[in-house]
């Protein structure tokens, strides 16, 4: 069978060129005789990968030296917790912006710590902006500001950053990470489940800020401080190694086509192509505010919900897998990450006319 475009939101699609890398090197990776899967953490080999992936995260995202880089596991879900038991330390008050399901999970976690205030929400229109934000919302002695910077559920994006003053800001860049450039600079913390853009599940990326190591709550588990994991290079127990692995391939591809600066003109491109084949359709519509759509994830929808089933139906059989919304808020999406080739959201915005066309 030939392989499908995959638009689902995480796991989601690979670039072919690691996948069949890591299908060459599945039984003997680099000479060693044996499965990356197989071999020690704590061999030279796997070592060489995991320095590499950190080398190649600080090339491609221009992480600073005062920065360190965690590889994790437990997901970017296990961060709503590890944040605050790390960074929660001085005044025990914590800022959120409420965009969804994340930022709402994030707050439940963060609650249970100290302080939680929510300085602005979008719930009154669905999650299908994002709110403005002016200095003065923020608590001036927050420890931090959580945000989350494209929401993976609801296809929004922050086109531009709050101004926290001196709380530094934390954000969730699970479903946009090195799809367009960042200014790590501006951030705290950045975190991200490494299965929706740049790795397969099981492996989660945490840059953290040096000064902001070291004052972790007294009631912090041992694996949940940071410091432990940034004294011992990610490899305080076993790692992920086979995603550590993929994740590295994943990068070397990205590297390959030119970095974040040229993956972004190609984002751009598929989403422009997406977003003017929904505003000129007169059965699809577009979900979020124009001013504030991803370029990650596309959400839209007809309106019927029976219409909806049958597309995504349609779609998978031609190919066009994992169109179907989020369970919460269904309608479709199409996540359309840097892996995604622009010859799949061709062949998507194709059977959309299609259907169209024979549906109305």
């Amino acid at each position: 069978m030939d392989r499908i475009y995959n638009f689902a939101a995480g796991p989601a699609c690979m670039p072919e060129e690691a996948l069949v890398r890591a299908q060459k090197e599945m039984l003997n990776y680099n000479g060693t005789g044996m499965s990356v899967m197989e071999m020690s953490h704590r061999s030279p080999s796997f070592e060489e990968i995991i320095d590499g992936l950190e080398c190649l995260v600080r090339e491609l995202m221009g992480v600073p030296n005062n920065y360190k880089v965690m590889f994790l596991q437990g997901g970017a879900s296990s961060q709503f917790s590890m944040i605050p038991l790390n960074l929660m330390n001085k005044n025990k008050k914590v800022d959120l912006v409420m965009t969804g399901l994340w930022t709402q999970r994030a707050y439940e976690e963060v609650s249970r710590y100290g302080s939680a205030k929510i300085v602005a929400s979008s719930e009154d229109k669905n999650f299908t902006y994002i709110p403005e934000l002016d200095p003065d919302m923020f608590t001036k002695d927050a420890d931090y500001v959580h945000i989350c910077y494209n929401n993976t559920v609801y296809g929004t994006r922050y086109t531009r950053l709050p101004d926290t003053g001196d709380a530094p800001l934390v954000a969730d860049v699970s479903s946009c990470i090195m799809s367009e450039p960042i200014d790590v600079r501006r951030f705290g913390l950045l975190f991200a489940g490494a299965q929706k853009n740049i790795g397969p599940s099981g492996l989660t990326v945490v840059i953290v800020r040096e000064d902001l190591l070291g004052n972790h709550m007294d009631i912090t588990p041992l694996m949940m401080q940071y410091t432990t994991h940034t004294s011992t290079k990610s490899l305080y127990n076993t790692p992920s190694t086979f995603s550590v692995y993929m994740c590295k391939l994943v990068l070397e591809w990205l590297k390959g086509v030119g970095g974040v600066s040229e993956i972004v003109k190609i984002n751009e491109q598929k989403a422009k192509l997406l977003y003017d084949a929904l505003d000129g359709s007169k059965l699809f519509i577009p979900s979020v505010a124009k001013k504030d759509r991803s370029l990650m994830n596309v959400t839209f929808r007809t309106g019927n919900e029976d219409l909806d089933t049958k597309f995504c139906t349609e779609a998978a059989a031609r190919g066009l897998d994992g169109i179907a919304g989020y369970r919460a808020t269904k309608g479709m999406r199409a996540s359309i990450y840097n892996a995604m080739p622009l010859s799949g959201v061709e062949a998507l915005v194709s059977f959309m006319k299609e259907f169209e066309q024979n549906n109305t």
